[in-house]
Parts: structure tokens; C-alpha cells; sequence
């Protein structure tokens, strides 16, 4: 795949993102052969024109974290992208939904590390030992592909459809938490829309943070101290409307909310 192709299909995903427009997806018609490994030289160079554009990585984010998912795409793994400053939404803020194409929420566990994880094998019991602090957080995603219509590389080269997250402001150490068994619930106007537990995330979400150290591992790059860890979806996605007030509470963990503008 040559650096021009590369560029040519970041510059397709990026400009659907700013002009907040929907794209028809890479693999129908531009080139329907991009693999994964492609996939993510894709989103290597829509990472580095945001960079160069002035944005910042706020930290690293899961997606395809269910077992039966990743079955169902028939994949090993899941996929990672990159949350920005500009998507992060403080706890209990507003946006206006016509920021955003077709926006969603999904409920997660954010973690963050006391030290840096750098694989191969690293494993769960290792992100637990490395964990200073679990939060409830939620994830806004944002297709910029019409209907959500995309294939696994599609996502991937879209930086995984990222497009905002609210970070919950309670912290708790994981020590005594059974972080595989704790509830969600991802209430809209007061109304359960979902309902999840952790296992949903690999397992474990620990498990989504030693896999994200092991993929990075194989282009040479580690889990980063400090920076707030999405470990993926922990219910279904669900779409959001003008005047939505979102609530996720994550049990023995706290919650976080926020609203939704016209």
C-alpha cells in the first residue's frame, strides 16, 4: 500500500469527521481490498494530521471487546484507537448533537496506570498490578460511515468511529473490586436503555488493557501512565436525540452523566 493510498483514505475519514457528513464506506468502492494491518496504517497517518494540526491524544480506546463479536468477525483480537482533547466532554456538561453525524453511547470502564504496560505478554493480573484507578466512564461514537455500515477495517481506518468521552470523576482503587461482576446500567431520561456487566469486556476489562499493551507491542509502542484507558463497550450502543439526559452508573464504582443539546 503506497504512502499516497494511505493518504488519500485518511484524508476521506478526516474530512467526513470535520464536515460532520457521511462517507460510503472505504471498502465498497475506493479499495475493497484494505486489510486490518492497512487498516491501521490508515489511521496511523489521521492520527498524525490531527497531531500536526494541533489536537492531542488524550489516551487510548477498545472497541470489538466481546467475545461473540470478535467470533461473529472472525478476529482475534480487538481494535484501538485514540481518543482527542477536543472529544473529551466534562462530567456533566452538554453538546449539541449537531456536532456529531449519527452520535451513540455505549457505558465503559476507563482505567489508569501508576506505570507504563509494554507487552508482549503482558497479562491481566500484570494491568491490575499497574492499575492506580478505575472510573465509570461513557464513550460517544460517531460513525462517519452511512447507516454504521462498515467492515472491521472500515472502523479501524475511521479511528474507530471515536467521537467523544465523558470521564467520571469518581475514582476507586481495584483492589477490592470484582471488576468482571460489577453492574451497568446506561439509563436516557431516566429510563434503563441497557443494562451490562463487566465480563462483557473480554472477560475482564483488565483484559482489554493487556491486550491493547500486547497489540502495541508488535509496532514497538507501550500502554502510557496517566492517560485514561476506554476498555470498550459494556452494553449495546445506544443512539442519542436532542434533549437526552445520559446516565451510566458503573456498581461499587459511581457514575456519570451528561446532556444533550439540539
Amino acid at each position: 500500500m503506497d504512502t499516497h493510498l494511505i493518504k488519500e483514505l485518511a484524508n476521506y475519514t478526516h474530512g467526513a469527521e470535520k464536515e460532520k457528513r457521511e462517507i460510503t464506506k472505504i471498502t465498497a468502492d475506493l479499495y475493497p481490498e484494505l486489510s486490518i494491518e492497512e487498516a491501521y496504517l490508515v489511521q496511523e497517518e489521521l492520527v498524525r494530521q490531527k497531531l500536526e494540526e494541533g489536537k492531542k491524544i488524550v489516551g487510548p480506546k477498545m472497541g470489538i471487546t466481546s467475545e461473540a463479536k470478535m467470533k461473529q468477525m472472525n478476529v482475534d483480537d480487538p481494535i484501538y484507537g485514540y481518543v482527542f482533547d477536543y472529544m473529551v466532554v466534562n462530567e456533566g456538561d452538554s453538546i449539541s448533537i449537531s456536532d456529531y453525524i449519527h452520535p451513540k453511547v455505549e457505558p465503559e470502564i476507563g482505567f489508569v496506570l501508576s506505570r507504563d504496560l509494554e507487552g508482549p505478554n503482558v497479562t491481566a493480573l500484570d494491568v491490575l498490578a499497574a492499575t492506580e484507578y478505575v472510573f465509570p466512564a461513557i464513550e460517544i461514537i460517531d460513525s462517519r460511515y452511512e447507516n454504521f455500515n462498515f467492515t472491521l477495517p472500515d472502523v479501524i481506518a475511521d479511528n474507530t468511529s471515536a467521537a467523544g468521552a465523558v470521564f467520571g470523576t469518581t475514582l476507586k482503587r481495584p483492589d477490592n473490586l470484582e471488576l468482571d461482576v460489577v453492574g451497568v446500567t446506561l439509563s436516557i431520561n431516566g429510563e434503563i436503555q441497557a443494562l451490562g456487566a463487566g465480563a462483557a469486556v473480554l472477560g475482564h476489562p483488565a483484559n482489554s488493557v493487556a491486550r491493547l499493551a500486547n497489540m502495541l507491542a508488535k509496532k514497538g509502542e507501550k500502554v502510557i501512565a496517566g492517560e485514561p484507558i476506554l476498555t470498550g463497550g459494556l452494553t449495546a450502543a445506544v443512539m442519542l436525540s436532542p434533549g437526552d439526559f445520559v446516565n451510566v452508573k458503573v456498581g461499587g464504582i459511581g457514575d456519570v452523566s451528561f446532556f444533550v443539546k439540539e
